[in-house]
């Protein structure tokens, strides 16, 4: 298999070339690029077309939240994975929405970003804890949702609130008893009611 090809996008050079270390002492991920603002690595991303991007919010120039917008307009199939040390509200569903598949803070393991990359490159969605608990809590509220959830089936809205826990494919469909391609077709339904295109899109959709 070709390795993960990735996208490190953060304005601190040190956090770059510490995160590149991790990354590559795997054979099955790459390092195609570096970026230190959001602007350098929109143009970056249309220039390598990378499987994964490991995007961080505060950047200069343009923050991460704007370049996951403009990345997931020009490279649909580029996945985004955030590695920020921020989990504020305004800031997990913002780039959530905007197309990111993942969110990590920059105290996780070594191993728990190796296993976002090929998670997120898979198809899947990854969020931290605290991340994971914060929309639960916004899932688990009152707030009014959206119409176009109304086009959902409960087993849809089922698996999509599992999905904002964490769950992998895999774990939605033995919670469920369901096969794993009947949960991707739930997704997918999903994704074409909602007008997103990622499992974290929909959650934040369904969140706002």
């Amino acid at each position: 298999m070709k390795p993960i090809r990735i996208l490190l996008a953060d304005d601190h050079v040190m956090v770059r070339e510490g995160t590149r270390r991790i990354l590559e002492r795997q054979e099955d991920l790459t390092v195609v690029g570096e970026a230190g603002d959001g602007a350098e690595t929109v143009e970056l991303a249309q220039q390598t077309r990378p499987d994964v991007i490991l995007m961080d919010i505060s950047m200069p120039v343009m923050n991460g939240i704007d370049a996951t917008r403009k990345v997931k307009e020009i490279c649909p199939r580029t996945a985004v994975l955030v590695l920020t040390a921020y989990d504020d509200d305004q800031y997990v569903f913002a780039i959530l929405e905007a197309g990111a598949a993942g969110y990590l803070l920059k105290n996780a393991r070594s191993s728990e970003l190796i296993d976002a990359v090929r998670r997120v490159w898979a198809g899947e969605s990854v969020l931290h804890p605290s991340v994971a608990r914060k929309v639960l809590r916004r899932l688990a509220g009152p707030t009014e949702q959206p119409d176009d959830v109304e086009g959902l089936t409960p087993r849809e809205l089922e698996v999509l609130q599992l999905a904002g826990q964490g769950l992998s494919n895999r774990e939605i469909a033995q919670r469920l008893a369901i096969s794993e391609p009947t949960v991707k077709k739930h997704l997918q339904h999903v994704y074409r009611t909602l007008g997103v295109s990622s499992r974290t899109a929909a959650i934040a959709r369904l969140c706002s």
